[in-house]
């Protein structure tokens, strides 16, 4: 039997569901979706949809995916969070019984233009400030009353996505405009997303939808700000080194001429930037080489990175390398590379295989 490169996303199971568990707890009695899109935050969600079973739902922007969950007998409602994208493709929605996020007038015209078998459920979006998708609240009783009066339309639920809970005054302004709405009209709400269900509680309503948090990562890019509530990590991305060599002043390490200043001894990880990890990360962003705190030298090659194990003595071909996990905080490495934990997890390649623990 060949072997593959030893690189490899471990998902631990315990954590996962531990933090399902945990974020129902502080969402009250909010049902709730489990976003799994960008292949469930690049853990895969072929192997972990089992794992949120107990979730009321997920939420997800492939239709590719929400088929395969179908096909896998997954019954609860799958939440289309960007919609349809073509008036042809409400033949699936019907098929399947997906939900759709309702957000464009084109989509409304499509709506009265298909024949379903069956009611359709919809989330209609509405802009709060973010001006990414939505009708604008001052439309809402045109919209609203619009769509139902559609025969074909079943249950409705508003949604919107906030762009800053930390503006209190603009958080705060919008409940207001939002409540006088809710009050008159007593429809079903999904307003929070993880940052919300942490921060503006008020907000969870009738669902919320929780994605970068139920992967045990902080939407802040702190991780103190989820550390409390005993939410972890479920991810460890790693590999091992392949090659180890010692090196003198003046030798240069890999591209960019990144010249040596002190005698090193140095190892060859198999991961580079084809696999997701970041070309443009700072010099000497930490890893973990069997469980010995080191760092990164040079820059990151297409399939291998450098280590430093000056200091890591007893580390040897085969050693693991944890590039993020429990000993490395992907915030950190995030920080170290100019961006946020969602676009590294979310650029992990398909290359890399993945196991669950």
């Amino acid at each position: 039997m060949y072997m593959s490169r030893p690189i490899s996303i471990i998902i631990d199971s315990t954590i996962l569901k531990d933090n399902l568990s945990i974020i129902r707890k502080i969402s009250f009695n909010s049902k709730f979706w489990a976003v799994v899109k960008s292949n469930a935050y690049g853990h895969g969600i072929r192997y972990i949809w089992k794992l949120l079973s107990d979730a009321d739902g997920f939420a997800l922007v492939e239709l590719e995916d929400a088929l395969f969950l179908r096909k896998m007998g997954y019954v609860k409602p799958i939440l289309l969070l960007e919609g349809f994208f073509e008036k042809n493709e409400l033949e699936i929605f019907d098929r399947y019984h997906l939900t759709s996020c309702i957000h464009s007038e084109w989509q409304i015209n499509a709506l009265e233009h298909f024949k379903f078998s069956a009611p359709l459920d919809i989330y209609v979006k509405f802009n709060s400030g973010m001006n990414r998708f939505g009708f604008d609240f001052k439309d809402f009783f045109v919209i609203w009353n619009k769509l139902r009066s559609l025969k074909s339309i079943g249950d409705m639920t508003m949604m919107t996505h906030f762009v800053n809970v930390d503006d209190l005054n603009h958080v705060k302004d919008t409940r207001r405009y939002i409540s006088s709405i809710i009050d008159d009209y007593k429809i079903k709400c999904c307003f929070a997303n993880s940052a919300v269900i942490l921060f503006s509680s008020y907000f969870n309503y009738d669902w919320v939808r929780s994605g970068i948090l139920l992967y045990g990562l902080s939407p802040t890019g702190n991780y103190r700000d989820i550390s409390k509530y005993g939410l972890k990590p479920v991810m460890t991305f790693s590999s091992k080194i392949i090659f180890i060599r010692d090196i003198n002043i003046g030798d240069i390490l890999g591209y960019g001429n990144y010249i040596v200043k002190e005698k090193k001894r140095i190892g060859i990880v198999a991961c580079g930037y084809s696999d997701g990890y970041p070309r443009n990360i700072s010099i000497s962003t930490p890893v973990s080489v069997d469980g010995v705190i080191t760092q990164t030298i040079g820059l990151i090659s297409m399939d291998t990175l450098i280590v430093d194990l000056t200091y890591c003595p007893k580390a040897d071909i085969g050693s693991n390398v944890e590039l993020w996990g429990n000993n490395i905080g992907i915030d950190k490495v995030a920080c170290m590379s100019n961006t946020i934990s969602y676009e590294l997890i979310s650029s992990l390649s398909s290359r890399i295989p993945i196991s669950l623990k």
